[in-house]
């Protein structure tokens, strides 16, 4: 019976990672529609100019997160909440072995 309780133990905690690990997937959604739009608009002039190079809703940092390429290759991660509105931009930087630094 101990044996049994153990294993089952096991099994929920594994389904409970699994079941963690899909939600973090879910929130990692491109915007679309009508959003992406107004999301850029307020990204690349907050910028300065750029392109658009990813997306996403539901950010850790903020409700959206658009990542900008500047013409000279630097990226720009700018945050926004729900109304567009800036919340924080951060420029993403490369140390000498290549990782991105913020």
């Amino acid at each position: 019976i101990a044996l049994a309780g153990a294993g089952l133990a096991v099994a929920a905690t594994i389904a409970a990672g699994l079941a963690f690990a899909g939600s973090r997937d879910d929130h990692e959604q491109p915007i679309t529609g009508s959003a992406l739009a107004r999301a850029s608009e307020a990204a690349l002039a907050e910028t300065g100019g750029g392109r658009v190079t990813e997306t996403e809703v539901g950010d850790e940092d903020a409700y959206y997160e658009v990542e900008v390429t500047l013409p000279d290759g630097r990226q720009v991660d700018v945050h926004l909440d729900r109304s567009f509105e800036i919340v924080s931009s951060t420029a993403d930087n490369e140390d000498s072995e290549g990782d991105a630094e913020e």
